[in-house]
């Protein structure tokens, strides 16, 4: 009898043994290309699109766009702004540029239609920035925690070349990082900032802080500078990463305050969806919009009725603009594999390009594998409204 018990012991311990391998195998095939390649090679093809983004607009540079820097520094354009020592020509440039780009002072609907995709995806890859700004695992990385800085490169002088050189190195890097300690965790490493709960935002009222910041301090300049395109409307919204900021941390503080009681509470938010649909309704609704004008451009045949200067500045953009697009979606390639790039696709052509990366950003996160546990302790379960009143809310405000 103890001979077949001894016997049966072994063929369940060896069964599970045979369960627990396959399941190791399955989850080795699931994993993504930045579990499986060294940095140094993913890192190849980020600066490979930056010497072909550079290469592309040197060949596709004209006279045009050097005539500006020209009557900048001759101070014949904008001479209230061109006057002014050392950043005069430099700051008399970039506000000609944008002005020529929203064809300045005559208007054009072609320019109209494609600076409006542009801004409604840069709405989308702002909120994507701040979400991860804020999440609890990105914290240890000056470039993704506090964006700022790189944001103002990127608009007032970068373009796509800091989301290559900078910020998806940066992204690439720490996911690398979070990765070594998910699998073999030191000491000082296993807190909730290295594991699942890390993909948790750090406080609850990043749920509100981060909307009204995209909607303030972003699209509120833009669709000034869209439809004025005055000089003055776009230096203003050339700073547009600093107003995000400070925003953010002001109605952080208020919220906070507001809710005392849930300020230390952490939020996994694409388990919560009104707190996902507020923080994405902004740019969803850019992306829409922006759409809905490419689409009625199209079916109304309008025509090419750019003056030759906002063609050439435009072109600029344009050319931009898809190396910014091609390096997200190497970006997401890399960590979460074909399936959501796939989505981003298929959703950007339905609903543009905006409302694709951040459908495709949701479903990015059902593939990372790094929130599978339930929520930590002092996290919202699903289905809760992390903003309401408990029993040690105040009864009066």
């Amino acid at each position: 009898m103890d001979q077949l018990r001894s016997r049966s012991a072994a063929a369940w311990q060896s069964l599970q043994d045979s369960v627990r391998d396959f399941h190791a195998r399955r989850a080795d095939r699931r994993r993504h290309l930045i579990h499986r390649i060294g940095l140094r090679y993913l890192l190849v093809v980020p600066v490979a699109l930056a010497i072909l983004t550079t290469a592309v607009l040197f060949v596709h540079s004209d006279v045009n766009v050097a005539m500006l820097f020209s009557q900048c520094h001759a101070r014949s354009r904008l001479p209230i702004l061109s006057k002014i020592p050392v950043l005069g020509a430099p700051a008399c440039f970039l506000v000609s540029f944008f002005q020529e780009a929203l064809a300045a002072p005559f208007g054009s609907m072609r320019a109209f239609t494609t600076m409006s995709v542009v801004l409604s995806f840069v709405s989308s890859l702002l909120t994507v920035s701040t979400v991860e700004a804020a999440r609890i695992c990105n914290g240890p990385s000056l470039l993704i925690a506090y964006p700022t800085g790189p944001w103002l490169v990127f608009n007032l002088m970068g373009g796509a070349m800091v989301w290559q050189l900078i910020i998806i190195p940066a992204f690439f890097r720490r996911s690398k990082d979070i990765a070594n300690i998910k699998h073999d965790p030191l000491p000082e490493e296993s807190g909730p900032a290295s594991l699942g709960e890390g993909r948790h935002l750090t406080v609850v009222a990043e749920v509100v802080a981060i909307p009204v910041a995209v909607a303030l301090g972003y699209v509120a300049p833009s669709l000034a500078m869209l439809l004025t395109a005055a000089p003055v409307a776009i230096a203003v919204w050339l700073f547009f990463p600093v107003y995000v900021s400070l925003i953010r941390q002001g109605v952080r503080f208020l919220v906070k305050r507001a809710i005392h009681s849930h300020s230390t509470r952490t939020l996994y938010l694409e388990s919560h969806t009104p707190s996902l649909l507020a923080v994405y309704a902004v740019p969803l609704l850019l992306s829409l919009a922006s759409h809905g004008i490419v689409v009625w451009s199209l079916l109304t045949s309008q025509p090419d009725d750019r003056q030759e200067m906002t063609r050439s500045v435009l072109r600029f953009i344009e050319i931009d603009f898809f190396f910014i697009v091609l390096t997200v979606l190497y970006w997401i390639l890399v960590e979460a594999g074909w399936r959501v790039v796939a989505v981003v696709l298929a959703t950007s052509v339905v609903l543009g390009p905006g409302a694709g990366l951040c459908l495709g950003w949701i479903f990015r996160e059902k593939q990372l594998g790094l929130a599978e546990g339930p929520e930590d302790e002092e996290g919202e379960g699903e289905g809760e409204d992390p903003l309401a009143p408990d029993e040690e809310s105040p009864l009066l405000r």
